[in-house]
Formats: structure tokens, sequence, C-alpha cells
């Protein structure tokens, strides 16, 4: 039975790899930070049709959904409830009844139905189901549902997991390739084993010879994700663009996703590591919007001699070796930054930076307030007018000018966390690095 879920998987846009840079760059100057080519429009942005669709998502697809039976042919029905309820924050006495019920049979649901619950709960009930979650972690055969549960007793009971065997079961739930990336990704988060990132680390990354020649959109993040992050452009000679002016230019880029789950897993937060940066797009999505975002693929995700801007690669599979070359020598072996590289091996995929059209009223008295989350994409904020839905304000719009000055979208973005600071990242925290 297809899911009618995919009717709201609204933030994940088609690539398109064809209409690209050349059309764009001859149509649209983006030449001045400040100037816009012309008013732009999102017709849903008035309040009265946020207000209408609010109501619409709550009472059709949280409240219909959650009203009915709970069985094989409704499965679909409440993932999609789930879903809404992820997207506006919402709780209620009576729903988190149907998600308690709906927890008392999940090892006896289906894999989409159980990811979908444990996704909620990881997103909303964070200690609530701990023993259900337990249980279905000790009885799943499934790498990914594994992972959910042991990431979900990681935020509150570390505990529960002290008594698994994780030899025996890596075994278990190493069928392919996919799972064997979730699992080692997991089990290196349990084991700490990841190495400490430091202002060290930060200026290797950021020295001109890495990435040596080519465009680089720059991601800094914290650990918290909660709390924005800072995007700046890097051209080819190695120099950072400047606004208008004359100061190093930056814009605020939100790199948390709807669920917070971790960036290896689907739906999860923006995974650290480089990514090919390839083309502008537009995109259909009604809740990405109209502004022009910037495409982007993960490895394994796209072909070594694209990843690479090397057509003489004849080589077709993705290995960390390969990974490692684009690596700066002394950050080789920071697991960190290979993020991207098993979440491409994981099988995730359409993760690109775009602007947005949802409704910042969803996620008021949040860290991030008036930025929205996503499905893991890296996120700018927009503002649109409640009168008549025109753009007021677009940071977005922003940085595809400065990628634009920069030479082009013909390069790479790099995601870094640089600490657990409990704030969003200013330029003032990162000149000190850029400076150096």
């Amino acid at each position: 039975m297809k899911s009618k879920r995919a009717a709201f998987l609204i933030f994940v846009p088609m690539k398109k790899y064809f209409l690209y840079v050349s059309l764009l760059v001859f149509i649209f100057p983006f030449n001045s930070f400040t100037q816009t080519e012309a008013s732009v429009y999102f017709n849903g942005a008035s309040r009265e049709k946020r207000n209408t669709q609010y109501r619409k998502i709550l009472q059709n697809t949280i409240t219909k959904n959650l009203s009915l039976p709970l069985s094989d042919f409704t499965e679909d029905n409440w993932a999609d409830a789930f879903w809404g309820m992820e997207l506006l924050h919402y709780k209620a006495p009576w729903a988190d009844g149907r998600i308690t019920m709906a927890f008392d049979s999940i090892e006896t649901r289906t894999i989409g139905f159980q990811r979908a619950l444990l996704e909620l709960a990881y997103c909303s009930y964070p200690r609530r189901y701990v023993k259900q979650v337990t249980s279905l972690l000790n009885n799943t055969s499934d790498a990914k549902i594994f992972a959910m549960c042991a990431e979900y007793l990681l935020l509150s009971n570390k505990m529960a997991l002290a008594t698994i065997n994780f030899t025996n079961r890596k075994k278990q739930l190493t069928a392919n390739e996919k799972d064997e990336a979730i699992v080692a990704e997991l089990f290196n988060r349990i084991q700490n084993n990841a190495l400490q990132k430091n202002s060290a680390s930060i200026v290797e990354n950021i020295n001109k010879d890495f990435l040596k020649n080519n465009i680089i959109l720059y991601s800094f993040q914290r650990k918290n994700r909660n709390y924005p992050g800072l995007a700046v452009v890097r051209d080819s000679s190695g120099k950072f663009v400047r606004d208008d002016s004359g100061k190093i230019f930056s814009v605020s880029q939100l790199a948390r996703s709807i669920s917070n789950l971790p960036g290896y897993l689907t739906n999860g937060n923006t995974p650290q590591g480089i990514f090919r940066m390839y083309g502008f797009d537009t995109s259909k999505a009604s809740f990405i919007g109209p502004t022009t975002n910037i495409q982007l693929t993960m490895p394994f995700e796209t072909s070594l001699c694209h990843f690479f801007k090397d057509s003489t690669i004849t080589d077709t599979a993705w290995t960390e070796e390969w990974y490692k070359k684009l690596l700066p020598k002394n950050l080789k072996n920071n697991h960190a930054l290979f993020e991207s590289f098993y979440a491409g091996k994981a099988g995730r995929t359409e993760i690109i930076a775009h602007g947005t059209t949802v409704d910042p009223a969803y996620y008021a008295g949040e860290p991030y307030f008036p930025q929205t989350p996503t499905m893991g994409c890296l996120c700018t904020k927009e503002i649109w007018s409640d009168v008549d839905g025109r753009r007021l304000q677009s940071d977005q719009q922003k940085l595809v000018a400065a990628v634009q000055k920069a030479g082009g979208p013909d390069g790479y973005c790099v995601v870094i966390e640089i600490d657990d600071v409990q704030k969003a990242v200013t330029l003032q925290d990162i000149l000190p690095l850029l400076n150096q």
C-alpha cells in the first residue's frame, strides 16, 4: 500500500542537473547583496492561508488519521499523522494517548511504521517510551530500526545499551552496504571515537590549499543544532567573499532537521563533511519556496568523476580512501568529517541549501526561531509578507549572490561543527579562524 506520507515530504526537492549555471548567470546578475532581481511572491504566505493550512494539517492529517483504528490497513494514515505532529510541533493529551497506543503494538508493526513512530518519539517524546524502545532494540533485525532505538536511548538512558552484545548484533544487522554504514556510525557514536573538533582542525580546513582552486561554501555549525550556524563563501583563489560594506560576507544557516536525529539517519540533521556543489535550481515544493537554491550531492549519491571534477576517473566504487583524497593531511582520520560519506553510503540523498516558506510560528520559542528546520537540508531565513505574500527578506538570495560573486555554484560545500557553545554562530566567532 502506497504511503500518503509522501504528500508531506515537502522539503525534499527533485534534482535537476541540466538547467544550471549558464542560464542563471546570464538571466540574473547576482552582483549585489542588497538587490533582488524582481519582487518574489509566495502565494501561501498570507496569514489567512497560513491559518487555513494549520487547521487542515491539524484536522485532516493529525486528528482524522489518529481517529482511525490502528491496523495493517491504516498504518500509513497514522504515519502521516506522526509527520504532521512533527511539522507543527503539536502535542495534546488525546494525541499523546494515541501515540502511547501505537507504542503498545510497535513490535508487530511494519518497518515503515516503526521508523515513523520512532522519529516522532525522538523529536517530541524523548524520555517517555524507554521501556518499549528498549524491547524493540533487543528484538529487531533491521539496522535502521536498531540505530533509531539506540539513538533514542542515548538521549536519556544510556545504561539501557550497556547489556547489548554489539559484536553479535552487528553480524545480525549488516545485510548490505547501507546497513554497514548505519551500524558503523552508530557504534562510533556509542563508543565516542570521533576526534574532538578544535580550532586547529578548522584552520587546517580553511587553509587555501584545502580543495585548492575550488569555490567553497562553508557552513560552520554548533554541535547542538538547535542553534543556527553561519555560512561564508570562499572563491577559487582562497579569498572569502565580502559584502557591499567590505566585511566578510556571512548569513545565518540552520542545519537542523525537524526530527533532530543524527545526520547518518533518514530525515536527520545535515551531516558534517564535504558535499559537491553543482548548480542552482528552483523548487516546486511548497515549503521550500521560489527562491533559488544551491544544489549539493554527497558521496555515493553521484559518481566519483563528478564529485572529484575529474573525467579521467574510471573507478566506480566509493571508498574511504577515495574520500580521504579530499581532506588535508592532518584530518584524513578525523571521523567527524566523514559524516557525509557515511550518510551517503547509508542512502541519504537530496540534501541541498535552500530558503524556506514554512510558517515560523510553528517553532516560536525555539532557539532557532524565526528560522525553520527541514528534513536535513541547509536552510536560510526568509521572511514573507503575511498580507500579500511578497518576499521581504531573503538570506538565501544573499547566499546565492555570494556564490555567484565567487565564481558560480561549481565547487564544494563543507559543513563543520566548531564547538558546543550554546548560542548561534556569529561572524565574530569565526573571524579569528578566517583571518589566519
